[in-house]
């Protein structure tokens, strides 16, 4: 052992009694050792149980076969679901995946893709901490290919995965309307992060449009179920009269504290206040009272993602640079029809 108490090739070499370079091989290239000397290296590994320094063999190659993925916000289901079709894509063609997550933190972000520059990883996918539309900031990987997710993009030599919010706004504003009421909240800080001012153009634009007198209250928070239940007892201790009929949250997370705080109150969902979430992350249907929600291809986005970059690293170039998806209203139990005012709670 090395004197950081790591087994190192020269241990290897030593138990298998070979040269070190006929270790290397047996690592890097078996088929050029004869069978009889790697099954000794093989049984020496075994018994000493070597691990390879994958980021100083990335130093002296000058390449890795690792992708690093970055995430805005890990404890986020549908992020969650993004890392999944990243790896799944990414395992299928041999590649590994290192995972962070910023945190909504830009210094964060920018020390993560700092490490990530400096373990030489192939490529990055990035779902960048965009506090708002109008700064939009710069991804520095340090020349590898980049694919960023969650922020549209344009041009011939970047790579993007988004999915269009603004019409994702429309639609949980429209399905609201639809359903009779007059007055909504919608409940997020659209300051936090581009793609909920995204939403919250798409449902003031639904609003403007929709031909009625629509009070819209727009109620800043985190985009937590921690908010959503404070902003959830601040709603429920209104005049039932004063509170909106129809609340649309900027995020599932939100919505489902929401919710908590309503059906602890004994507001009733849809009955006295209808609720729709954004995201349609994985337990949203099976919530005490299913949610209403507009879905995103979360799992989708990570697999064209991961298919955008390794195209790109394995020398080819992407059928399409810049993907938008659509999003699609999920109806379940949390919305229904405005209640006469005589027939909802009055608490």
């Amino acid at each position: 052992m090395n004197s950081s108490g790591r087994v190192s090739i020269k241990d290897v070499a030593r138990l298998a009694n070979v040269s070190q370079g006929t270790v290397s091989h047996v690592l890097n290239h078996p088929d050029r050792v004869s069978p009889v000397r790697r099954e000794a290296v093989e049984k020496a590994i075994r018994e000493l149980g070597f691990v390879r320094h994958e980021a100083a063999r990335h130093l002296r190659a000058g390449y890795s076969s690792t992708v690093g993925l970055l995430l805005l916000d890990a404890w986020n289901p549908g992020f969650t679901e993004v890392a999944r079709g990243v790896e799944d894509t990414t395992m299928d063609q041999g590649w590994t995946v290192v995972i962070s997550n910023s945190a909504r933190d830009i210094e964060r972000e920018k020390t993560y893709l700092r490490l990530f520059y400096e373990q030489r990883v192939a490529g990055l996918i990035v779902v960048p901490h965009d506090q708002s539309a109008d700064d939009l900031h710069q991804i520095r990987s340090g020349g590898a290919p980049v694919v960023v997710v969650d922020r549209p993009e344009t041009g011939d030599h970047g790579m993007s995965v988004a999915v269009d919010d603004v019409a994702g706004g429309e639609l949980a504003a429209r399905h609201l309307i639809s359903l009779g009421h007059r007055h909504v909240a919608f409940i997020g800080d659209e300051a936090a992060a581009a793609p909920v001012h995204a939403r919250l153009i798409g449902v003031r634009k639904a609003v403007a449009e929709a031909g009625v007198d629509i009070r819209l209250d727009v109620i800043p928070a985190e985009l937590t179920a921690e908010a959503g239940r404070e902003t959830g007892e601040m709603l429920a201790a209104m005049p039932a009269g004063k509170r909106p009929t129809a609340v649309a949250a900027a995020i599932d997370l939100l919505a489902i504290g929401v919710l908590q705080a309503f059906l602890q109150h004994g507001i009733g969902v849809p009955d006295d206040i209808s609720l729709c979430g954004y995201d349609d992350i994985p337990f949203t249907r099976q919530l005490s009272v299913p949610l209403t929600t507009v879905h995103r291809s979360h799992y989708d986005m990570g697999t064209t993602a991961a298919e955008m970059l390794t195209s790109a690293l394995s020398g080819q170039v992407p059928d399409l640079r810049h993907v938008v998806f659509q999003p699609e209203l999920v109806v379940r139990q949390s919305t229904g029809p405005v209640q006469p005012r005589s027939r909802r709670r009055t608490r």
